[in-house]
């Protein structure tokens, strides 16, 4: 099969294409065609060397995949050859959805809800599971909330939005004005230039702040929360803060680490299928140019998702 390989750490020159051999399915598993990979922020940090979770290369980046089951392993029996499926595949290793054949555990995958396209599941899973897994699996975000949103134009953000919406928030958004109608179409009820205006000052009071920036976006941010308010944060890297500094402050603070979730994958498919989740592919590359994906990327000015397409 064709696979995007590195070979060394390093930028997005470092991914080179090449011939692999196939994956086999194990016990618990399904060996997927691959018809759309998404690309996420943490591919191109595992790619320069930033994350030690993962060892030296040689290795296949990629962990969003949408595609059809080709075979299954012994003991499956959810799913059966010629499925639409897509998911996250396992995290804590390498997975190599950057290429024509991927296999994932079975209980990762859920049907691809038909209202989308193969390019849209396939940018769907790491960034919805991220913000669905944060606003409702932590936060419980309810009706009548106030929840700010950093980043939110982003992957993760432009999914958040609707899910904070669906679940009855207010939501408030900080991105660039260009984003603002974009946006808007999808809930978003007030919006921050945060390039022009202080959010800080204009945010307040909300009781769950989604922090897809970091750094000192952090701390600025206790500044809008309600006694006893919630912040959650996606950036492990860099978060700006600790639980115990919140704490001291009369706030809650909380990470996220994405997990697969076949089961939370099925949650928001139905809501995919309702016309109340939808996903903004940005741009759609064949795999050949992942290179030139990462490198697009980094640029972190455009709206939702890369997605490249074997």
């Amino acid at each position: 099969m064709f696979a995007i390989t590195q070979h060394s750490f390093g930028g997005p020159e470092v991914l080179v294409g090449m011939e692999a051999e196939r994956p086999r399915p194990g016990r618990g598993e399904v060996l997927v065609r691959v018809r759309a990979a998404g690309v996420n922020p943490v591919d191109a940090a595992i790619r320069a060397g930033h994350f030690p979770l993962f060892p030296e290369p040689p290795s296949v980046l990629g962990w969003d995949v949408a595609g059809v089951v080709e075979a299954v392993g012994e003991g499956v029996t959810r799913l059966a050859v010629g499925d639409e499926v897509f998911g996250l595949l396992d995290f804590s290793q390498e997975a190599g959805a950057y290429a024509e054949y991927a296999v994932a555990p079975a209980e990762d995958l859920a049907p691809k809800p038909q209202a989308l396209s193969m390019a849209e599941a396939g940018g769907l899973p790491m960034a919805a599971l991220t913000a669905w897994q944060s606003l409702v699996g932590i936060a419980g975000v309810q009706s009548g909330q106030r929840v700010l949103i950093h980043a939110a134009a982003g992957g993760v953000g432009h999914l958040a939005v609707q899910i904070a919406k669906v679940r009855g928030a207010h939501v408030i958004a900080t991105a660039r004005e260009a984003n603002h109608a974009f946006l808007k179409e999808l809930g978003a009820d007030e919006l921050i230039d945060y390039t022009v205006t202080d959010f800080a000052a204009e945010a307040a009071p909300v009781d769950v702040v989604f922090d897809l920036v970091g750094g000192e976006y952090a701390p600025r941010s206790l500044s809008v929360l309600r006694p006893g308010g919630l912040l959650v944060t996606a950036i492990g890297h860099n978060p700006g803060l600790t639980a115990d500094e919140a704490e001291a402050q009369g706030m809650r603070f909380a990470s996220v680490f994405v997990k697969p979730s076949g089961a939370d994958l099925v949650s928001l498919g139905v809501l995919a299928e309702e016309g109340k989740l939808r996903v903004h592919v940005e741009r759609e590359l064949p795999l050949a140019e992942a290179a030139e994906a990462h490198t697009l990327a980094a640029t972190r000015s455009s709206k939702g998702k890369t997605v490249l397409i074997p």
